[in-house]
């Protein structure tokens, strides 16, 4: 391993992994190990789970798996060794400067140098003569300089190369233009900046690097690409993981967050004096951007559109904010206007009283659930409290359901036992319906193993005896020896079997602990998430050693009838002798 083991375990000591998840995770102890929802998909019923004992994480839902080191990796967006660097820091643990293999940090900190000089060209060419069509736009748009200085803002030139060349004179080559996802390639060939004539919103993380830009196309324009056009997923950046605006609101939120729909929103709020503003990024709420919220404050104020569509994403971003614990409240913004108008028109402090009035996420979605319903007739009433009982029947405090089901009954005047039956009964069939899910959910997991390893049609039989053999040796490593005796590797049926058995044998042969860091640096992801699942299972069964052997003679036996079929001219001896060796081997026990 390039990073020493004693350094590795060091690490892992300084940061126990129940301790590091339980800082974005809530987590409930269930036998020796612990269960919460997990933060990378989004569920109601928890399936991931930590296994103290190995060090280990795994979510049953989406696969995602591995030990602190991969779980540190997904949550902050980072590459194996900067999560390892980045755990080293704070806990004290000294690294060596040299040793390992820093290509892909390399070429993380090549692409944030090409991203930080790409918002200063555009920001240098905002504030110049030429700019003046963009800059006059956003002081239109009611921003002051400073705020435009502030958030670093720019414009594109409608130009084709105008920032290939300024690259190019900074030392950056084409191929790392385009990683960064700056520039384009034609189908001819040739190379063209991907932003165009249009105003420029660099986008920048927590840790205050520029990572994305998105352009807006000038209003009455028809751009190709649209009215926006979004940096896609590069080395340091996934939009379903960032927020524009985090970078400055992760200092003004302790209590609350707002979370608006556009950059224009957040520009305009921060300016306003609402610096704890954020929005996603030209895609739908996440529950990574969940997690990521959870992490600054304890409220989310939603106050996106109140058309449909903007009732459909309260909907769907509560629900995600609120499985990771966050309280939600949400504002109402009179004539369907976004924070952007409705600040322009009506000032900071009218916002600040729509603050002040926002209502809980159920009273929210009771006031919604009338939408055109007529509450003067008796069959709109009952239509509507037919709803109501629906969104008190989601709720699983008990004290809340009293109080919204008692303020009901009063105001339609109902009988309080026929709502709470209502509700009751309604709670019932939804917790039948998350048990079939969740059952569901085990019979057909969101990633199969055929994703992960496509070569077990291959061979079912012997991929099963693969993962089993597999299974014992990371549970029991003392028996790799006779494993390595009997199996050399390349009679393992599938190449992602074969590579896990090969870092194995060659782990332990070196005198190393097979540890999942071992394997985290040669494996993606899903793979990790794959091979915790074999760790932590009950493949191996209490009579490992048994277990080790069958599954040897399976895949010895499956290696030949696949190599016979895979013969084109096979003769009659060729099969005889292969038959023969199957046989041969079974009346000695191997």
């Amino acid at each position: 391993m390039a990073i020493p083991e004693d350094i590795i375990n060091e690490i892992k000591y300084r940061n126990d992994i129940e301790t590091t998840i339980s800082q974005y995770v809530n987590l409930k102890r269930r036998g020796k190990n612990l269960v919460g929802l997990c933060p990378f998909h989004s569920e109601k019923t928890p399936s991931f789970t930590v296994y103290p004992e190995s060090a280990s994480f795994y979510c049953f839902g989406c696969g995602a798996g591995g030990d602190v080191f991969s779980f540190t990796s997904l949550m902050e967006n980072l590459d194996y060794i900067e999560s390892i660097k980045l755990l080293a820091e704070k806990s004290g643990v000294a690294l060596p400067q040299d040793g390992y293999d820093d290509s892909m940090q390399r070429l993380k900190n090549t692409v944030y140098d090409i991203n930080r000089e790409t918002a200063r060209f555009f920001h240098n060419y905002l504030m110049s003569p030429d700019g003046k069509w963009a800059l006059d736009y956003l002081t239109g748009r009611g921003l002051t300089v400073s705020t435009i200085k502030h958030f670093g803002l720019g414009a594109a030139p409608d130009s084709w190369d105008a920032l290939i060349n300024h690259l190019k004179s900074k030392g950056f080559t084409i191929s790392d233009m385009l990683t960064a996802n700056v520039i384009g390639k034609s189908q001819k060939g040739t190379y063209y900046d991907r932003f165009r004539k249009r105003v420029m919103f660099p986008i920048i993380n927590i840790r205050g690097n520029v990572v994305a830009f998105s352009g807006r196309a000038m209003p009455g324009e028809d751009k190709a690409g649209g009215k926006y056009v979004n940096t896609a997923d590069t080395p340091v950046y996934k939009k379903s993981a960032n927020l524009f605006g985090i970078n400055f609101a992760k200092n003004h939120c302790s209590e609350q967050i707002i979370l608006v729909e556009g950059n224009m929103d957040v520009i305009s709020l921060h300016q306003a004096g609402f610096p704890n503003t954020v929005a996603p990024l030209g895609t739908a709420f996440t529950s990574e951007q969940a997690n990521l919220l959870a992490r600054y404050t304890k409220e989310i104020v939603l106050t996106l559109d109140s058309d449909a569509a903007g009732q459909k994403a309260v909907k769907r971003a509560s629900q995600m904010l609120e499985n990771t614990g966050l309280s939600v409240m949400v504002v109402l913004i009179p004539d369907g206007k976004d924070p952007d108008e409705f600040i322009k028109k009506n000032g900071p402090e009218r916002f600040r009283a729509l603050l002040k009035g926002a209502v809980s996420d159920i009273e929210y979605k009771l006031l919604s659930a009338a939408g055109d319903i007529d509450i003067n007739t008796d069959d709109g009433r009952l239509k509507y409290l037919a709803e109501a009982a629906a969104v008190i029947a989601n709720e699983a405090d008990i004290m809340t359901r009293d109080i919204y089901i008692g303020r009901l009954c009063d105001k339609y005047g109902v009988s309080r036992t026929a709502l709470t039956a209502k509700v009751d009964e309604l709670r019932r069939r939804n917790k039948r319906a998350e048990q079939k899910k969740e059952i569901s959910d085990i019979i057909r997991p969101p990633l199969t193993k055929d994703d992960i390893n496509p070569e077990r049609r291959r061979s079912p039989k012997g991929t099963a005896a693969e993962e089993t053999l597999l299974a014992v040796l990371l549970q029991h490593p003392d028996f790799y020896t006779e494993a390595k005796e009997k199996l050399p590797p390349d009679k393992m049926i599938t190449s992602l079997n074969r590579r896990i058995y090969e870092i194995i044998i060659e782990t332990l042969d070196s005198g190393r602990q097979l540890d999942i860091s071992v394997f985290a640096q040669r494996l993606m992801p899903a793979e990790i998430g794959f091979l915790v699942s074999l760790q932590n299972g009950d493949k191996a069964g209490k009579n490992a050693k048994t277990v080790l052997k069958d599954c040897i003679e399976v895949i010895l036996e499956e290696d030949i009838i696949l190599n016979a079929n895979n013969k084109a001219e096979s003769s009659v001896d060729d099969w005889a002798k292969d038959l023969k060796n199957i046989i041969e081997r079974k009346s000695k026990g191997n």
